[in-house]
């Protein structure tokens, strides 16, 4: 059966609602509550429902929504009682016209229209999370009143005001929708892109849940929500179901969360209700303005980026909130009751900005004390006595070596000598990583060196590249079995030897992945066939570490153990990456846990790597992704100076580092760093705090998120299910340029399958390096920690009192701005392309000699 209302009489209707009220003499308590309970209802619990909202929970607790709504409607209805004056308003009953077929049911098309519509906003915010568009929405339905309804667009009202220039106005409610998405998120067009998905089909949605009070379609008839609940929810149910039954038979059975699905379906179904509720005394702009309120007030002030984004979500909140009010009818605004929900977003940002202020005037007094600066003065000494010591002639350079090794450098050390000293490098002695590197394989003799290279390309299980280097200038040739591309490495070697004024003869192993590959056996064990063990997405802990109990134990040779107050500051780098002394590690790095493509040969196999953890044996050359010009390289045109810089620490990037296997990738480096970040996880951190000077470790589970800008670009590397788990558990960005980090003071740097080739990049920047590394790297020797970067353990426990201090003290500000500059101009004399020539040049010979023919087996003590 079919409703009409003359639709001649809906804009007097309109104008009723919005200006004088013709029932004014009879009481009208009742159709004031009917019509403010729902508003606030609605905001509640909108609100409620995304601050309970995750990735993980959406679907299924989609799904229970649309299990609950058409029972909520089948109770409530008897229940609800309505002036029957009210049944005149326009956007209650009397509109709901020409909504059903000719037979008197909802249209089927638009059942399904509308149920698609809905099961794509679930899909998106399973999979991106927040709709950053959602405040466009209510400027496009005020367009589509304006010109597709025109009795539903208000009549202008006879005096202005804001919120009549936000709510009715085209250009004001665009205006106050553009802020409400600037206060959501940073400028980022291809999410803007995307999130424009859903936004549409809202706006489908929600206009064929509009009553129509003009020709109706033939194609496309509205209905109401209320009376189609049970078909509509059904078809909304099989497309959800049949979402959850494709994810299951691709990825598995997600895990379900009982309590949390069915805390947020409930919270949905209620929302759902009580917005139907304000749609019928209202209308549908007034529901997407309460929602954008929801939205906006329950973004947690302290996951904002800046003071500023912050305030700017609770302006925009209010504004929704005030526009909310203002579309009521004008029976519903009575007193100042509503706007208590104004509450809602203030409350939390006035915590957060009290709880910032409290933690910044808790900070240590004694800054002497702080062992942050303890260490910086101590690496200070220690980097000036070690560029004091290095030696000056070419005598000293040779007894030095002597020294240090116990056996004599190679035949070419007087013309390696000369050709460092007339390039003016400030690093003579400091080349431990090579020699110390090199001794093991003196225990082979040259022809025994020659013959393993041979054979262990023969096999067929390994991921070498076989290079002859001849010549002078020295060329390089490179063959690998299968592959083509060298990853540019043939170039880089011919660039390094086209300026080595010896020639060289030799030939070496040239590792293609990204992780090390080579493990050498105890001295004590008789020199075997090597093995190559294909490790990729299995634990190597266990086998990396086994030949720990041989090694000779060394007694620590720091005199006075610097006080760190529990806190897991790095003191000693060496140490601190030495996987013997640290068992805690076997899980915490995704080279140890599950490394993505692990080829382990173990033996003596001489092979180049870019790096390597402290029981591996790879000869570690500069990796030629440092001197790529299209990424790595840094172009100071595209740098900001400090004080422009944002005070805080920033890192973007994938997650590589390991493969990712369901329920266990959580402990994998790079996803342990950015779920600290992002403040993911209920867990405590640990500060420094002084009373009565004395300083000591205190425990919050407080951590100021607008002091980090870290973000995951890309989910890779992972089985389905991780990939989907991890997409719905971390907030993510687009991608970003590699100049990005330059707008942030503090940037952060950690492996990824092997070393980080952005790096180089950062520190020849005008911005503060912290670095978190498993690997040894060819530059390790000429690279202080605390005086040209700053070390982060492998716990990351000292990382939030670290960055604390070094963007909230005025002495920790000061302290990061001198590592930051010492870093740049030591990586401007020390990191130079011939710096690199120099050290390639040194290490050749070092080859050379291992392979020479007439070479005998020595017996080297190798500790």
């Amino acid at each position: 059966m079919r409703h009409s209302v003359s639709s001649s009489l809906a804009p007097e209707l309109v104008g009723q609602r919005r200006g004088s009220e013709p029932w004014s003499s009879a009481p009208s308590q009742s159709l004031v509550d009917s019509e403010t309970w729902p508003a606030a209802a609605a905001l509640v619990f909108g609100a409620l429902a995304y601050r309970l909202s995750s990735r993980q929970l959406e679907l299924a607790s989609e799904l229970l929504c649309w299990v609950l709504l058409p029972v909520v409607f089948s109770i409530a209805k008897p229940r609800r009682h309505v002036d029957k004056r009210a049944e005149a308003l326009p956007l209650a009953n009397g509109l709901i016209v020409e909504t059903t077929s000719g037979d008197g049911r909802p249209s089927a098309i638009s059942l399904w229209l509308v149920a698609v519509c809905i099961a794509i906003c679930s899909l998106f915010r399973a999979e991106r999370g927040l709709i950053v568009l959602f405040p466009v929405l209510a400027p496009l339905l005020i367009i589509s009143y304006r010109f597709l309804r025109p009795s539903l667009y208000p009549l202008a009202v006879s005096h202005l005001s804001l919120f009549s220039i936000l709510s009715h106005n085209i250009i004001g409610a665009s205006l106050s929708a553009i802020f409400a998405v600037v206060a959501l998120s940073e400028w980022d067009p291809l999410s803007y892109a995307i999130s424009a998905i859903p936004v549409i089909a809202l706006f489908i949605a929600y206009t064929l849940l509009t009553p129509q009070t003009e020709t109706r379609s033939r194609w496309l008839p509205s209905f109401d929500i209320e009376t189609a609940a049970w078909p509509l929810s059904f078809r909304v149910l099989a497309i959800l179901v049949a979402i959850l039954g494709g994810e299951a038979y691709v990825i598995g059975l997600p895990g379900i969360n009982a309590i949390g699905t069915l805390s947020l379906g409930t919270a949905k179904a209620l929302t759902w209700y009580h917005l139907s509720q304000l749609a019928r005394n209202s209308s549908w702009l007034t529901a997407t303005v309460a929602n954008t309120f929801s939205l906006l007030a329950t973004r947690s002030p302290s996951s904002q980026q800046t003071d500023t984004r912050a305030l700017m979500a609770v302006i925009a909140s209010l504004i929704s909130l005030g526009q909310t009010l203002y579309l009521l009818p004008r029976r519903a605004k009575g007193g100042p009751g509503p706007w208590a929900l104004a509450l809602i977003p203030l409350l939390p940002y006035f915590a957060n900005s009290i709880t910032i202020q409290l933690a910044q005037s808790s900070a240590v007094v004694h800054i002497e004390k702080h062992p942050i600066e303890v260490l910086i003065r101590d690496a200070k000494s220690n980097f000036d006595r070690l560029l004091r010591n290095q030696s000056d002639s070419h005598s000293a350079a040779y007894a030095e070596y002597q020294r240090r090794y116990g056996f004599e450098p190679p035949h070419g050390f007087d013309e390696w000598y000369k050709f460092a000293q007339s390039h003016k490098s400030p690093i003579i002695d400091e080349f431990d990583i090579i020699s110390e590197g090199i001794a093991p394989f003196l225990r082979l003799s040259g022809r025994e060196v020659s013959d393993m290279i041979t054979r262990v390309y023969e096999e067929l299980d390994h991921e070498l590249w076989s290079c002859e280097m001849s010549g002078q200038p020295a060329k390089t040739q490179c063959k690998h079995h299968r592959r083509q591309n060298d990853r540019n490495n043939v170039h880089f070697f011919n660039n390094i030897t086209s300026k080595i004024p010896s020639s060289l003869d030799l030939k070496f192993l040239l590792n293609h992945l990204d992780e090390p590959t080579v493990l050498i056996p105890s001295p004590f064990q008789q020199a075997s066939k090597p093995r190559i063990t294909n490790l990729g997405g299995q634990a190597s802990w266990e086998i990396l570490t086994k030949y720990c109990s041989s090694r000779r134990l060394k007694v620590s040779t720091e005199r006075n153990p610097i006080e760190t107050y529990g806190l897991p500051f790095v003191t000693n780098r060496k140490s601190d990456i030495d996987l013997c002394e640290h068992a805690e590690y076997s899980k915490m790095h995704g080279i140890l846990a599950a490394p993505e493509s692990l080829r382990l040969i173990e033996g003596l196999v001489p092979v180049l790597s870019s790096g390597a953890p402290s029981t591996m044996g790879d000869f570690l050359y500069p990796s030629s992704a440092y001197l790529e010009e299209d990424r790595f390289r840094y172009h100071e045109e595209h740098d900001i100076d400090w004080d422009k810089k944002q005070n805080n620490l920033y890192w973007a990037g994938s997650t590589t580092g390991g493969h990712g296997y369901s329920a266990k990738w959580q402990n994998l480096h790079r996803q342990r760093f950015v779920s600290l970040a992002q403040n993911l996880m209920t867990r405590s951190f640990s500060y420094l705090r002084e009373t009565n000077g004395i300083i000591s470790k205190v425990v919050s589970s407080f951590l100021n998120s607008r002091l980090y800008d870290v973000a995951f670009t890309s989910i890779k590397q992972c089985d389905p299910k991780a990939c989907q788990e991890q997409r719905q558990y971390f907030e993510r960005k687009t991608w970003a340029s590699g100049d990005r980090p330059f707008r942030s003071r503090l940037v952060f740097d950690l492996d990824g399958n092997g070393i980080s080739g952005r790096y180089y990049k950062l520190l020849a920047s005008k911005s503060l390096p912290l670095k978190q590394t498993l690997l040894r790297e060819w530059h390790d020797e000429r690279l202080v920690p605390w005086v040209h970067y700053v070390p982060v353990s492998q716990s990351m426990d000292e990382l939030p009192e670290l960055v604390k201090y070094l963007t909230s003290t005025e002495s920790g500000r000061k302290r990061a701005r001198e590592i930051a500059e010492e870093g740049r101009r030591w990586f401007a004399q020390a990191f130079r392309e011939i710096d690199i020539v120099i050290y390639m040049y040194r290490l050749l010979l070092e080859l050379a000699r291992l392979q020479d023919p007439d070479r005998p087996a020595a017996q080297v003590d190798v500790g």
